[in-house]
């Protein structure tokens, strides 16, 4: 499989800084191409939002080379590959919190993660950032992979940071040729319509240059309807070789 991905992040209308980390690691090992992407959208209630996204992003790096191509590689089985992820996951929590403690600060982002191996996807997420999946093929263009872990208006339930571990959702299975995957900070999101999305963003005669047009037409469209909030997406097409 091959995969074609465009990148927007943008800080927004109004915010002074981008408090959103985006991540796309990509390699092609023995066992079939792999590749990783996340959204993690610091907390900007709290202190110091962009580290606590900056810090995950760049723990998940390693993750990457040292965790899951190692355990690819000795094709190990998905259920390997998710504890991996969920023991870092617990270790990069404590290092946020023991990071915030010292400092007597309350910091934490969102997690939006995905894995593709060939045909296989894997997920992980916490917060309110979200996963779409579409596909030209379908009647319903576009499906809403993830849950938003919210209480009330903006109060975020379930993150990585300084309150805790909390075991993110998981979710694995098959893709077809043709489907792309959406992740998103909810700045993205908040002001669209997933049907909205769906039309905008369907894959069929996906071009990297339609793309791009098409995450900033959107991105756009959300601020003129009153965004406020920083705006960062990943768009992954997945193709045949």
């Amino acid at each position: 499989m091959n995969y074609q991905v465009n990148v927007y992040w943008n800080k927004g209308a109004v915010r002074k800084s981008n408090q959103d980390s985006v991540l796309v690691l990509k390699a092609l090992t023995s066992q079939g191409r792999v590749l990783l992407a996340a959204v993690c959208d610091g907390m900007g209630g709290m202190d110091r939002g962009e580290y606590a996204s900056g810090y995950l992003t760049e723990e998940l790096v390693t993750w990457f080379y040292d965790g899951l191509l190692q355990a690819i590689g000795k094709r190990k089985p998905l259920w390997v590959l998710r504890r991996s992820l969920e023991r870092n996951l617990y270790r990069i929590q404590r290092g946020l919190q023991t990071y915030a403690v010292k400092r007597g600060l309350e910091m934490g982002t969102t997690m939006s993660l995905l894995v593709l191996w060939e045909k296989k996807y894997l997920l992980w997420h916490l917060g309110d950032s979200r996963i779409y999946r579409l596909s030209s093929h379908w009647k319903r263009k576009i499906i809403l992979m993830t849950k938003d872990h919210v209480q009330g208006k903006n109060r975020l339930t379930k993150c990585v940071g300084s309150f805790g571990y909390f075991w993110p959702d998981f979710r694995m299975g098959i893709i077809g040729n043709g489907e792309a995957f959406l992740l998103c900070s909810d700045g993205f999101w908040h002001m669209m319509g997933a049907e909205e999305l769906g039309e905008a963003l369907a894959p069929a005669l996906m071009t990297e240059e339609r793309c791009e047009r098409r995450l900033k037409e959107v991105a756009e469209t959300a601020m003129r309807r009153g965004e406020r909030d920083n705006l960062s997406a990943v768009y992954i097409l997945v193709q045949n070789d």
